[in-house]
């Protein structure tokens, strides 16, 4: 081949990864939650199952650790920020419990244990069946894939809205066990429940827009794994307070 025949060649064009494996995990999680909320099956093994399998396609799909927030050289800052979160959400907790105008807002029926059973649900039910997946789900696989295509403020936004989207099924509850909320809406009819769901949703996609902060800035899932345990356990801990106090 001359020169000029090769200055002439058509430089070649890079692949893109294909889309498939991202439409793939989105379906998964819809099966996921369907089967949890819907079948009842038991989540405290659902979630270490689904966890383990997204990982396995991940890797499997040419995902590296560091692409899933996962590499040992971001554990240490991943650590450092998830409990820097842990404390700023632990004092805004304390502050809530303790003033009787937000207390109420800590009274979930849900939560309503007795001591063994709150320890056990905050550092056991809760990490293992609920934080395990989700966030390996939404700031690990999902969020690897989505880097494959989109720009990053794309990844943070679109994860998040999934990880809201998430919550429809569980947000039907939510107005019966919290009186505080079920206050809040009292007036709206049967409007209650559209309300609430809505609201569900948007509040938990505005903190996956923090959580998804932590690990871009952290590039660790452990910083927003802290922030998904801090606002979660820390709520059936305190509410275990808040419940002693009226």
């Amino acid at each position: 081949m001359t020169v000029a025949a090769a200055a002439t060649r058509p430089a070649p064009t890079r692949r893109r990864p294909g889309v498939w494996p991202t439409a793939l995990v989105v379906l998964v999680l819809v099966g996921l939650n369907l089967a949890n909320h819907v079948f009842g099956w038991e989540s405290i093994w659902l979630g270490p199952l689904g966890a383990l399998g997204l990982l396995a396609f991940a890797r499997f799909s040419g995902l590296t650790w560091r692409q899933l927030g996962l590499s040992r050289r971001t554990h240490v800052v991943g650590v450092q920020w998830g409990l820097g979160v842990i404390g700023v959400v632990a004092l805004v907790y304390l502050a809530g419990v303790l003033l009787p105008q937000t207390r109420t807002a800590f009274l979930d029926a849900r939560y309503h244990l007795p001591p063994a059973s709150a320890l056990l649900t905050a550092f056991v039910i809760i990490p293992v069946g609920t934080i395990l997946l989700e966030e390996v789900a939404f700031r690990s696989v999902l969020w690897a894939f989505l880097s494959r295509h989109a720009r990053m403020w794309q990844v943070v936004v679109g994860s998040s809205l999934l990880f809201g989207l998430w919550h429809v099924l569980p947000a039907s509850a939510a107005v019966t066990a919290n009186p505080a909320l079920g206050a809040a809406m009292v007036g709206l009819g049967a409007w209650q429940q559209a309300a609430s769901v809505a609201g569900t949703v948007l509040f938990t996609a505005l903190g996956g827009l923090v959580a998804g902060e932590l690990r871009r800035r952290t590039g660790s899932l452990l910083a927003s794994v802290g922030m998904h345990w801090a606002t979660n356990a820390l709520g059936v801990l305190f509410g275990l307070v808040a419940w002693r106090l009226v």
